[in-house]
């Protein structure tokens, strides 16, 4: 069993940055896939980024690619997600999830069984 919880979400104006945290509790963490997914308002759940259990492969959707990175500290049971450049389209509710996975992490919603609650992040424009 897996627990996690998102934070660093927030407000900030187009071009700023933000960065997203997620902690999980759990012994299984190091074995997991960890991907970021977000929903914008009205719209369904779309993939942001995913890294595999030991980090050294990520994958990101075309939207984000060389704006945001996503991460993973092993030892700390944490996945970050640094977003810079943010523009009015990345206004959404942000969700980690995780899946124990030694392989590719998956890059949808439906291969992921752990999730977090979300954080709201709104670009201004």
């Amino acid at each position: 069993q897996v627990q996690l919880v998102e934070s660093g979400g927030g407000l900030v104006q187009a071009g700023g940055s933000l960065r997203l945290s997620c902690a999980a509790s759990g012994r299984t963490f190091s074995s997991c896939a960890m991907g970021w997914f977000r929903q914008p308002p009205g719209k369904e759940r779309e993939f942001i980024a995913a890294i595999n259990w030991s980090g050294y492969r990520t994958s990101y959707a075309d939207s984000v690619k060389g704006r945001f990175t996503i991460s993973r500290d092993n030892a700390e049971n944490t996945v970050s997600l640094q977003m810079n450049s943010l523009k009015p389209e990345d206004t959404a509710i942000y969700y980690c999830a995780g899946q124990v996975n030694l392989g590719v992490a998956p890059t949808t919603h439906n291969e992921y069984h752990y999730w977090g609650q979300g954080t709201q992040v709104t670009v201004s424009s």
